[in-house]
């Protein structure tokens, strides 16, 4: 088939659905209109964003599919950060632009390659992990999403390495997934994470770390407890008895 003759059968389909569709305003219209009143399930307590029941069901989720995860107080992030990378035997991991600085400690131990500038393929793939946060995340399915933001990084930094520690700020993750659409941004790049890389070839025999990595890892950092509340009384003011 010649370069003219695909174009007219292109433009031959593209009159037929113009046809069909007919004004596109009066579509647009009609697809305004629609009613948009969609159940958003998990709203109100005890599903509220970063509750113990929300996170409860994260990690419970994550645990079905393979995937090691657990709770850790925010003080202690570091030091789990730390211990996992430890107990996975890492000694090179790849950070993206605008990981969290307070986390940085955890990294002390092993060689850091920032992706910033974009590190190689290559090298990518010679790193034993990637470390990174996520945008949002969904108690009811055990999902994370990366949307390429601070902390997260390109696609390729997650599915290149053949493990991914995600560190989840409890606060982010919700009970269902239009929850989590609502935080999203469309035009983003979004990756939706739900356990390690797996699939299964025609015999039904499943294969682990094909389209990413072998071994996932999360780490839920609790929300900090609010400073105490400052006592205002005046400094000669005598302390109630």
């Amino acid at each position: 088939m010649t370069v003219s003759s695909r174009s007219t059968a292109r433009e031959e389909v593209l009159a037929r659905i113009r046809s069909s569709v007919g004004d596109s305003s009066a579509v647009e219209q009609s697809y305004a209109q629609l009613p948009r009143g969609y159940r958003n399930a998990g709203g109100g307590r005890p599903w509220e964003a970063g509750s113990p029941q929300t996170v409860a069901l994260f990690l419970e989720r994550l645990a079905d599919y393979g995937a090691s995860a657990r709770l850790v107080d925010a003080s202690a992030a570091p030091s789990a950060i730390a211990e996992a990378l430890t107990g996975r035997s890492v000694g090179t991991v790849v950070v993206p632009h605008g990981f969290p600085e307070r986390w940085r400690a955890g990294l002390a131990g092993v060689r850091v390659l920032d992706d910033d500038p974009p590190v190689g393929l290559g090298a990518l793939d010679a790193v034993d992990g990637a470390v990174t946060t996520a945008a949002t995340a969904v108690a009811a399915t055990g999902t994370f999403v990366l949307d390429g933001g601070l902390g997260q990084g390109r696609r390729a930094l997650t599915l290149v390495p053949d493990y991914h520690l995600c560190v989840v700020p409890a606060e982010r993750i919700v009970r269902s997934v239009p929850q989590a659409l609502a935080r999203l941004d469309p035009a983003r790049p979004l990756t939706f994470v739900s356990g390690p890389s797996a699939t299964s070839d025609i015999e039904m025999k499943r294969v682990e770390g094909v389209h990413g990595p072998r071994t996932l890892e999360v780490l839920v950092v609790a929300a900090e407890p609010p400073p105490p509340p400052e006592d205002h009384r005046p400094i000669d003011d005598p302390a109630e008895p």
